[in-house]
């Protein structure tokens, strides 16, 4: 399919929305109703979303000017740059976002905290954490962390990720210094010897293992969860119109991307200031994004498995009844099952 005709679909698409919303939809459970503001097709004249060198498909949306070409000149696009899932979830909380990109656990666990955000669409299906140490380190298996420091960013998949492969180990978080930095912060703090481990994040990670000579020591694919793109419930609510946009221009940059992994693995080193083998171990090897951008079942199932060992840290207050309550309403499928029509 061209660019071209990809487009076409998406205009119609949206237009379909407006003229529904427009026409006055009934409001209902997960109904959404939108009005222009004046002098605008669109009911907001803003809209501010994320970008992240964790989240390829940002980068494409961001760079070929996707949803700037489709709300044209009316509507103003702020993009600002997510360092991790907390990042982006203090962005959307505090309302400086209307749109970010987290891990799936990220966005669990900010729901289950209170943040009134939900999920719109799936980005990718990657393998973006592991545990990581330096390159002259003698550890060589999890277990053997017990009583050394490591690095890791709270509220993000690399620390969830760390949390599991504590517990497959025996071992728990309290056999461990958890040092909570930002995920750059933990390779400068591996690299310099503060710490004797990483959770780790691509494509920081990646670049380590390259230019440091760092050691994945323990990889599941299993542990890393979704990459969500995550809305407030209000943008939901109030500007169905935009987000239908947005939804939209991710699945077009998902299936450029596709079709194009060596330009989307320039983008990532251009954005990341990685070398370009790095940013394409990354893209080819580590993030699927031929996966549906619909959320649904495979997600649910993802975090009702890392649900229990979040209500044992203790980081959430409510406990696992927070956390079932956030897993039965943080999907939100309608734009995304409009976009993949």
């Amino acid at each position: 399919m061209s660019t071209f005709t990809r487009r076409i679909i998406r205009a119609t698409v949206v237009a379909g929305v407006m003229a529904l919303t427009m026409a006055g939809c009934v409001q209902g459970e997960g109904s959404t109703t939108t009005e222009p503001v004046e002098g605008s097709e669109w009911s907001s004249n803003t809209l501010s979303i994320d970008w992240a060198t964790y989240n390829p498909l940002s980068l494409v949306v961001k760079d070929q000017g996707l949803i700037e070409e489709a709300l044209g000149e009316s509507v103003e696009v702020e993009w600002i740059q997510s360092a991790g899932s907390n990042k982006a979830n203090e962005l959307l909380r505090s309302g400086s976002i209307d749109v970010g990109s987290t891990a799936g656990s990220a966005a669990l666990f900010a729901r289950a905290n209170g943040s009134p955000i939900q999920v719109i669409d799936i980005y990718s299906q990657p393998e973006w954490s592991a545990i990581v140490v330096g390159a002259d380190s003698e550890i060589t298996d999890v277990a053997q962390l017990a009583g050394t420091s490591v690095a890791a960013t709270k509220g993000t998949d690399p620390y969830f990720f760390l949390l599991q492969s504590l517990q497959e180990a025996g071992l728990s978080v309290d056999d461990v210094e958890v040092q909570n930095v930002q995920h750059a912060d933990g390779r400068s703090l591996l690299d310099g010897g503060s710490v004797q481990a990483w959770a780790g994040l691509d494509p920081i990670m990646a670049a380590a293992e390259v230019e440091s000579g760092a050691k994945l020591i323990y990889r599941n694919v299993d542990f890393n969860t979704y990459g969500f793109l995550n809305a407030t419930e209000e943008f939901i609510t109030d500007h169905a119109d935009i987000a239908q946009v947005v939804v939209d221009a991710y699945e077009e940059a998902r299936i450029w991307a596709l079709e194009n992994p060596e330009e989307t693995a320039q983008l990532l080193a251009d954005a990341a200031s990685i070398d370009i083998e790095v940013a394409k171990t990354v893209i080819t090897e580590r993030s699927n994004l031929d996966v549906s951008g619909v959320p649904g079942d495979a997600q649910i199932k993802v975090l009702k498995t890392i649900a229990p060992i979040i209500a044992e840290s203790g980081d959430v207050q409510g406990g696992q009844e927070a956390l079932d309550e956030a897993i039965d309403t943080i999907v939100f499928d309608q734009f995304a099952l409009k976009a993949t029509e």
